[in-house]
């Protein structure tokens, strides 16, 4: 058995808001980032619990764009996981929706 350890380190400033996110994987070299969001399915409790974070200096349009592509994300996983093709079609028709409220796509308009 194969096994995979990633380890999350997170720099505080005094007032305890995120300044730097550092992460790890026994199999990967180390990166930074300014988001996180982690999931766990907790099967005697029947419930997820999640761990979200940033770092102070997220922008906006980058939260956007994270959401967005997790949804995406959690659409394909969902779909591979269980075959359900029109669940997942319908998160991914989310995820456009949130995208075009949020702005994240240009509008390209042509005069004719």
């Amino acid at each position: 058995m194969t096994k995979s350890e990633i380890k999350f380190t997170v720099t505080l400033d005094d007032n305890m808001v995120a300044e730097k996110i550092d992460w790890s994987a026994s199999d990967a070299k180390e990166n930074t980032s300014k988001g996180v969001m982690i999931s766990v399915w907790d099967a005697k409790e029947n419930n997820t619990m999640r761990i979200d974070f940033w770092t102070k200096d997220m922008m906006v349009d980058e939260m956007c764009q994270f959401y967005h592509q997790t949804f995406l994300s959690m659409a394909d996983t969902f779909e591979r996981a269980t075959g359900e093709t029109e669940a997942a079609k319908s998160m991914r028709n989310f995820a456009q929706q949130f995208g075009e409220k949020v702005n994240l796509f240009t509008k390209k308009k042509f005069d004719a």
